[in-house]
């Protein structure tokens, strides 16, 4: 069995940041307007040299280029490994949407490999059109083998994968001289908030992994959820991470001004520009400023032992499901019911 990791991928050079945006916003689940078949690749043009500029310092700051490549391959070889000891003859590839390995490389490497079934693994656990759709619609336009093909949807709600995030945010909290005094602040990449008025399920899955990362890991902290990543002038998911930062600097508990803050990530399964750039880099500078006391970070998933664990338990448990008949791709924004702990359907 062939088990296909999607991931948004990232530039690994500072010259790759304009092809790499270039490719995101050409993007049809991404840029939709009227006739934008027409208008699609010069606006792409146009945003991604703009916001090549902007971003680049992001990067330059990690040191040069994302490293979300090198995270996903090490989480696909330590996924295949955990599978093979389970006695699954499984084969692991990993797919970009953005950047390479693109889709069409890690289709051409798992027909090399003679997989006779195929479990597509969007690294996102929670569904949203702009990102697992859009890997899984890049995948129908190119893979039309007569293989069996199932797909997992999300899988925000498995409890190992819970597990494996409070492990991290304890790890975080550890850092604290009084760990029950931090503020926890789950900071999730944002979406336009017309992808949310359209019935993407998305905002809806984070509200509820925050509840239930809150509820399994027991603290009595105060917390938020904001959103970042905002691209352009529309209207996004709000608060934004830096207006939180901001008002929680004004904000007193207890009688007294909060100056301890723990960033939760939790929308992403591995370290890259979004967490190293933005939070731990530019959000850590404002908090600076604002007079926070103590500004960390919990550390990405990337390959950790108890992560791997749960993905191999995701892909076991969506393999002993029975498949959906219709097609999540096609139906646009519609909110999936996930049988235990992740949405699983035939795409066939």
């Amino acid at each position: 069995m062939g088990v296909v990791l999607f991931q948004l991928g990232g530039p690994e050079t500072l010259e790759a940041i304009e092809p790499f945006l270039y490719n995101l916003f050409c993007d049809p689940d991404i840029i939709d307007f009227p006739f934008a078949r027409l208008g699609r690749k010069p606006l792409a043009r146009l945003i991604s040299a703009t916001r090549a500029r902007k971003v680049q310092h992001h990067y330059q700051t990690i040191g040069g280029g994302s490293p979300i490549r090198r995270h996903t391959e090490q989480q696909a070889r330590a996924l295949e490994a955990a599978l093979r000891t389970q006695g699954m003859d499984a084969r692991c590839f990993v797919a970009m949407r953005y950047w390479h390995p693109f889709t069409a490389e890690a289709i051409a490497d798992l027909r090399a490999a003679q997989c006779d079934e195929v479990m597509l693994l969007p690294m996102y656990p929670q569904y949203s059109s702009t990102t697992t759709r859009s890997s899984l619609n890049e995948w129908n336009r190119r893979y039309r083998d007569g293989v069996p093909v199932h797909c997992i949807e999300n899988f925000y709600r498995n409890p190992l994968y819970l597990d494996s995030v409070i492990e991290k945010i304890e790890a975080a909290l550890r850092r604290f001289p009084q760990p029950e005094r931090a503020t926890i602040l789950f900071s999730a990449h944002g979406v336009p908030q017309a992808v949310i008025d359209r019935g993407d399920p998305y905002q809806r899955q984070i509200e509820e992994t925050v509840f239930l990362l809150m509820k399994g890991g027991g603290w009595s902290n105060p917390h938020r959820l904001c959103y970042q990543s905002k691209v352009g002038a529309s209207r996004w998911l709000q608060p934004s991470l830096r207006h939180t930062l901001a008002q929680l600097a004004d904000e007193q508990v207890s009688g007294e001004r909060v100056k301890e803050v723990c960033v939760v990530p939790v929308a992403f399964v591995s370290d890259h520009v979004e967490t190293l750039g933005e939070i731990d880099h530019e959000a850590r500078e404002q908090a600076q400023h604002l007079g926070f006391t103590q500004f960390e970070m919990s550390e990405g998933l990337n390959d950790s032992p108890k992560f791997i664990a749960a993905l191999a338990q995701i892909v076991q448990e969506a393999l002993e499901q029975p498949v959906q008949n219709s097609d999540p791709v096609r139906d646009r924004g519609r909110q999936w019911a996930t049988p235990q702990y992740a949405a699983v359907a035939s795409l066939e």
